[in-house]
Formats: structure tokens, C-alpha cells, sequence
């Protein structure tokens, strides 16, 4: 029976096949590079301190970000569960003590008549070991490794959104801040405008038609400045919330030029086959079938015979005759047992079949959920490419606008100076100018959005996590204090602490995977 030892019932997990692009649309633009890229840091391409610090602090108070570390130390607990299981499931001490009397009602209590009222102490100890023949223990401790390793792969995946959240709503504060700007000098411009229509109008060359048009223009103007403060206020709001901050002024950590940031020229996108290899969300859906793959052989393994190897060893001694209670602690006490035994559900109706089919659905919807992630994958990454030289192009074309657009008012301006134009061609002027400075600024904020989407859809950004631990020391020093961790949650600063039985070099795949059989952890 030996040879069984080394049986595991069940399919061995491979990496499913998932369509993957030889190469993206766009790869024939000249500013998109297919070199590899590891984006571990992509944020710093836009050469903004302001939006570095942010996501810094992001990175070390996001109350997501922390929760989402605390499910990794569930699963590493969980996987030190599935490692006990292989070894002797009972293992237990007792002992009792009992003054007993025999009922006078019921003859078969004390046939004889001799047994008097007396005391019974025992103490031993009972140990039972369900031998992994078909592999059970070991397809459990394989399954809840899958599930460590894919509980970091989901704890990356929301850094990765996390450091994209923070960019876009950074950019989304500095596009706000920019049109507020670009309306309060507009503000100033139409003021300018409406003083010379009333001085014509005082000199008796122009009606009150052109200074009422001009009051029109300026009021709607100045009245979309509280609308977009109000949607500014709406931004830092957001903002606070995944830099983990009460509410309070983001003064001092927006300090600096308020200047939408500015995307690079060129872009480097890799191959499309880069992305199983970088995206976490992709290494997750993988690891949730590796996991699942192995509780399809814990299901099988119900099929089959339970070896028991079971024993149970103490000393019993009781007050009748000549016995005294205290021999319990004496070697005339001692009684033990030992030996095997099996169990096999023969009957089970099915139940077991259709748990082992139960289990095989499940898996094979996890590869095509893993199939779906792959293709949603690329579909983020050519929209967000699409969109990137796409808003470039547009970021172009309005630059031509906003200068054609200041020129033309300058113009009418002057020409209504002179007599030479109405006032509608000012008025016509002033809103051209603005709702192209609008959109520009509104168009530049795309632009650098859309290159933050498609470096989070490239998967970059959650190797800022590597050699740091998934919870922050206060909630390390926590955790400790109210349950004994050992060396899964080290004391904050102990040196290495960064690996306390959480090894992980980089994403994690299936390839991390741990023996089956390990020592216990306490």
C-alpha cells in the first residue's frame, strides 16, 4: 500500500490556452513602440512631482489597497490550515473523573450485585490519522496555495487600479483647474469687450443692443465658473478618499504648477502576449482555476476507501475492592489500543459523482472566465491606444483653433474700434475663443487620461509592492496584538520581515506553487 502514498486522484492543473494578437493595430504608428517594458513606475513619464507624491501616499494609506492585504494574510492563514489537514487529523488529550452508582431498577446495571457506589478516573490520550492514499490532503494544500498566490495577484490588480484611479483623478483636477482658469480670463477679456460697447454707446455711436449682448456673453461666461468649482470640489473629494484622508485642504500636496500634465510623445506597448505575463487580473483568473482544478481531485478522492491508522493510549483506575483512584497515575492503570481501519461510502446515491461534477463545471467556467479576461484585456489596451493617438491628433488640430480663435478677436475688436464691424462679430469671437480654449484644455485631459488607461491596461504599476509588506505596521502591530500571528506577521522592523513566509519574487503564477507536503506552521 505504500506505492499508494504517492497517488493523487484528479486532473494535474495546465495553463489554459487563451487567443492572444500577434501584435497590435496601431503598431505600424511610429510614435508606438513594441519594445518590453515593465512599467513599474509609468506615472514618472509625466514628469510631475505633484502626481509622484500622490501616489506614494496613496500607495501607503488606501484603506482598498490595505483591506485587499489583509485577504492575502487570510489565504496564507487558510493554506497553513490545508498543510495541518495532512497530518493526524485527531489528536487529542482528555481525562475525567466520575463517582458512579448503579441503578437498583435496572438488573442488567450490576448483575451480580457486587458493584457498590465508587469512583472512576481515566487519562489518556487518542490520535487518529486518515492516510492521504488518493491524495485529498495534498489536492487541498495545492488548492489553498492557488488561492494564496491568487489573493496576492488580486491585491496587485487593485494597486494597479488604485495608481491609475489617482493619476486620472489628479489629471481630472488639474483639466478642472485649467478651464476655470481659461473661463475667468475669458472673464476678463469680455469685460474689456463690454467696457468698449459701453463707451461707444456713451458716444453715441453704438445702441444698447451691442452692451446688452455683451452683459449676455459675460454672465454666461462667469456663470461657469461655480458649476466647474463645484465638480472641482467633486475631484478632491474623490481624491481624498484614495489617498485614505479625512476631509481637508489638498492645498499643500497640489502645491505647485497647476498644469495639466503632459503625456510623452512616443509610447512602447509591447506585444499583446506580454499581457499574461504582466496584467494581475490575468494571473488571478488563472490561479482561481489552478485552485479550482484541485479540488476536483479532493471531490474524486471520495470515491475511494479512507485508511485510518488510529490509537489511544492512558491509564483507567476506579475505587472498587481493593483499587485505589490514585493508581490512575500508576503503570497498573495503563490500557492502550491500536491499529487501522477503513471506511468507503459505497451507498452515497450519487452524491459524490455529482459533487466531482459539481466541481469540474466550476473549473471549466473559471478557464473560460480566464479566456474572457485575456481578450477583455487586449480590447483595454487597443481602445486605450485608439484613444491615445487619436486625442493627440485632436490636441493638434485645437491648438490651431485656440490661435486662429485669438486672432479673429483681436481682430474684431479692433475693427469695431473703428466703425468698421458690428458688435455680433466681437460677441461671435469671444464665444469661438472660449469654447476653444475649453475644448483644449478638456481635450488635453483626455489625452493624458487616455495614456493612463492604457498603462493600466498594459498592467503596469504593482511592482512598487515588491520587498514591502501587505499591511502597514499599524495594522501589523494590531493584528498582532489581538491574535498570535508567529512568523506569518513578524513584528514591524524585524529584519527580512518583507519575506515572513510570504515569498513573492514578482506576479505570481502557478509556478510559485509550494511542495504539497510541508511542516506544520504554528
Amino acid at each position: 500500500m505504500l506505492p499508494l502514498a504517492a497517488c493523487k486522484v484528479g486532473p494535474d492543473f495546465t495553463a489554459p490556452n487563451a487567443p492572444v494578437a500577434e501584435q497590435w493595430m496601431q503598431a505600424g504608428d511610429p510614435s508606438v513602440k513594441t519594445d518590453h517594458q515593465d512599467y513599474e513606475r509609468w506615472w514618472t513619464a509625466f514628469r510631475d512631482p505633484t502626481l509622484d507624491r500622490l501616489i506614494d501616499i496613496a500607495y501607503h494609506q488606501n484603506l482598498t489597497l490595505l483591506s485587499a492585504g489583509t485577504r492575502v494574510l487570510q489565504a496564507r492563514a487558510e493554506l497553513g490550515v490545508a498543510i495541518g489537514e495532512f497530518y493526524p487529523q485527531t489528536q487529542q488529550i482528555g481525562a475525567n473523573v466520575g463517582y458512579n452508582q448503579a441503578s437498583a431498577a435496572d438488573p442488567t446495571s450490576n448483575p451480580t450485585h457486587q458493584l457498590g457506589n465508587y469512583w472512576r478516573a481515566s487519562l489518556g490520550t487518542q490520535i487518529d490519522w486518515e492516510l492521504d492514499f488518493w491524495g485529498k490532503f495534498r489536492r487541498g494544500v495545492e488548492s489553498a496555495d492557488a488561492a494564496y498566490l491568487a489573493s496576492i495577484a488580486t491585491y496587485d490588480d487593485v494597486l494597479v487600479t488604485l495608481v491609475g484611479d489617482v493619476a486620472t483623478a489628479y489629471i481630472g483636477i488639474r483639466t478642472l483647474q485649467a478651464q476655470i482658469a481659461i473661463a475667468r480670463d475669458n472673464v476678463v477679456k469680455q469685460k474689456a469687450a463690454l467696457r468698449i460697447a459701453r463707451d461707444r454707446f456713451h458716444g453715441g455711436t453704438a445702441t444698447g443692443l451691442d452692451v446688452y449682448q455683451a452683459e449676455n456673453v459675460l454672465a454666461q461666461t462667469e456663470a461657469s465658473i461655480p458649476q466647474l468649482a463645484a465638480q472641482l470640489q467633486q475631484g478632491e473629494d474623490a481624491l481624498r478618499v484614495l489617498l485614505g484622508m479625512t476631509p481637508q485642504s489638498l492645498d499643500p500636496l497640489l502645491a505647485g504648477p497647476p498644469t495639466i500634465p503632459v503625456p510623452p510623445r512616443d509610447v512602447a506597448v509591447g506585444i499583446p502576449a506580454d499581457l499574461l505575463r504582466r496584467r494581475p487580473d490575468i494571473r488571478q483568473a488563472e490561479l482561481a482555476a489552478a485552485a479550482q482544478s484541485a479540488q476536483i481531485g479532493m471531490a474524486k478522492a471520495d470515491l475511494f476507501p479512507a485508511f485510518v491508522l488510529g490509537g489511544a493510549f492512558g491509564t483507567i483506575a476506579g475505587s472498587t475492592g481493593h483499587n485505589r483512584l490514585n493508581e490512575v497515575f500508576s503503570s497498573h492503570g495503563i490500557q492502550f489500543s491500536f491499529g487501522p481501519s477503513f471506511s468507503w461510502p459505497i451507498l452515497n446515491y450519487g452524491q459524490i459523482t455529482n459533487n466531482v461534477r459539481v466541481q469540474d463545471a466550476k473549473l471549466q467556467g473559471l478557464l473560460i472566465d480566464y479566456q474572457n479576461t485575456v481578450l477583455k484585456a487586449q480590447k483595454e489596451v487597443e481602445s486605450s491606444l485608439s484613444g491615445f493617438l487619436q486625442g493627440r491628433q485632436q490636441v493638434e488640430l485645437l491648438r490651431r483653433s485656440v490661435a486662429a480663435a485669438t486672432a479673429a478677436l483681436r481682430i474684431a475688436i479692433e475693427q469695431y474700434r473703428l466703425g468698421t464691424r458690428d458688435f455680433t462679430t466681437v460677441l461671435t469671437a469671444e464665444q469661438n475663443l472660449y469654447q476653444a480654449q475649453n475644448a483644449l484644455a478638456t481635450a488635453s485631459g483626455n489625452l493624458s487620461s487616455s495614456l493612463v488607461s492604457l498603462y493600466r491596461a498594459m498592467g503596469g504599476g504593482w511592482q512598487i509592492r515588491e520587498g514591502n509588506e501587505f499591511v502597514n505596521d499599524a495594522t501589523r502591530d494590531q493584528m498582532r496584538d489581538r491574535t498570535n500571528w508567529g512568523s506569518l506577521l513578524p513584528p514591524a522592523g524585524t529584519p527580512g520581515s518583507a519575506a515572513s513566509g510570504l515569498p513573492t519574487p514578482g506576479l505570481p503564477g502557478p509556478a510559485d506553487q509550494g511542495p504539497d507536503i510541508r511542516a506544520p506552521e504554528w
